[in-house]
């Protein structure tokens, strides 16, 4: 598609596929997202015309020789420079891998992973059905994932009671206490709590472990580009206050 495709004409004036380009770039992002759409160009198009339409309107009407205009121009003047001055004193911070690497060796505790396990479990009302069902289980005569499905109260029941990997404290705690106790592969229960009776299988237990660098490099660089950048913003401001407030 040529930037110079025009699209319209107001009065005079071309619009083309690249302001109408300029036009959704200035959009918010999640709009943006659409912007391969030709429904959405469309749309987007027709506001694009709609606001030179009434702006030829306004320049008819001279409204741009009014006080309102004139003051609406010198704020958007200064919003538009104080934005510029405040770039200039960023545009330069940068983040180097030395002081991310510190950061990292030095905060570990911001980059620690609990323990976690990976559990099924199956939920009925009484301690009685929990154990008649351990029975069945232990003597062989039902898989477990089975009588999750056939017997188990918690929707999880369609995934065979698996409740996915979880850490410590996201359960309640007589779950929690007796799935972290529990042995990988071993069913336990009945386990009582607010919701019921519980059978609980641990499918796999994970240590306690640190994320590696790697994976938290960009989120660390992030958070430190931020720091500087406040730093600098906030210096910056007391130097113009003292220089400028009188």
């Amino acid at each position: 598609m040529s930037e110079q495709n025009i699209l319209a004409t107001i009065d005079g004036v071309n619009i083309t596929d690249a302001d109408l380009d300029a036009y959704i770039a200035n959009l918010p992002k999640e709009q943006q997202a659409y912007a391969a759409y030709p429904q959405f160009r469309e749309h987007a198009l027709k506001q694009l015309l709609a606001f030179h339409l009434y702006a030829k309107m306004a320049e008819e009407e001279k409204m741009d020789e009014t006080d309102e205009f004139k003051a609406m121009m010198e704020r958007a003047r200064k919003d538009i420079l104080a934005q510029l001055a405040i770039n200039s004193v960023l545009k330069d911070i940068t983040v180097t891998d030395e002081e991310m690497q510190a950061f990292y060796k030095e905060n570990p505790q911001h980059f620690e992973k609990g323990e976690t396990v990976h559990a099924k479990h199956i939920l009925v009302d009484s301690e009685e059905k929990a154990q008649d069902i351990m029975n069945k289980i232990t003597a062989g005569d039902i898989y477990f994932e089975d009588a999750a499905k056939e017997f188990s109260s918690c929707p999880s029941n369609a995934q065979g009671g698996d409740l996915g990997e979880f850490g410590k404290g996201q359960m309640v705690p007589e779950f929690d206490q007796a799935v972290f106790a529990a042995e990988v592969g071993k069913v336990v229960g009945p386990v009582k709590t607010q919701f019921g009776y519980h059978l609980i299988k641990v499918e796999d237990k994970k240590d306690a472990s640190v994320t590696p660098f790697d994976e938290v490099k960009e989120q660390i660089r992030a958070n430190l580009l931020q720091q500087k950048q406040n730093q600098a913003y906030t210096e910056k401001y007391k130097e113009l206050h003292d220089k400028y407030m009188k």
